[in-house]
């Protein structure tokens, strides 16, 4: 059985899930619509092979992803939400929305905007986008 810091539902939740690469794999797939490997080395956050390799399988275990070999070249992984992944869509959008507020940096692009002016909206086409690619 693995070990937990505390019965805490938000401590239980991060630790699934709380590493910020974790969240920006999630939201790549989830937003981006990235899938493999190769397309995650793309992010702008550069995130490392072996960190990238550590977090796939850690996300894989905790069901939020699920891995299959890619219908067009059989010698490449696929990654997909499960519906136990694809349920973090509203936490995404909400860190989205939350982050795009309060920090000058992060400026609202194209989907930030959406979500500030109907978030509920938004959160129901991806719902929408991803039970069509959910494994």
């Amino acid at each position: 059985m693995e070990k937990v810091r505390s019965d805490c539902p938000i401590s239980c939740s991060l630790d699934v899930f709380g590493d910020k690469w974790s969240l920006l794999i999630i939201r790549d797939i989830m937003l981006r619509g990235k899938l493999s490997y190769s397309e995650f080395l793309e992010s702008e956050e550069k995130i490392a092979t072996n960190i990238l390799v550590s977090r796939l399988k850690a996300l894989e275990a905790a069901n939020i992803l699920a891995k299959r070999v890619s219908p067009t070249n059989k010698s490449k992984f696929i990654y997909s939400l499960t519906p136990k992944g694809v349920d973090l869509l509203p936490i995404i959008i909400e860190m989205m929305d939350w982050g795009a507020k309060y920090n000058d940096n992060c400026p609202r692009r194209e989907l930030g905007k959406k979500i500030k002016k109907d978030k509920a909206q938004v959160i129901k086409e991806y719902y929408e986008k991803l039970k069509n690619q959910v494994t």
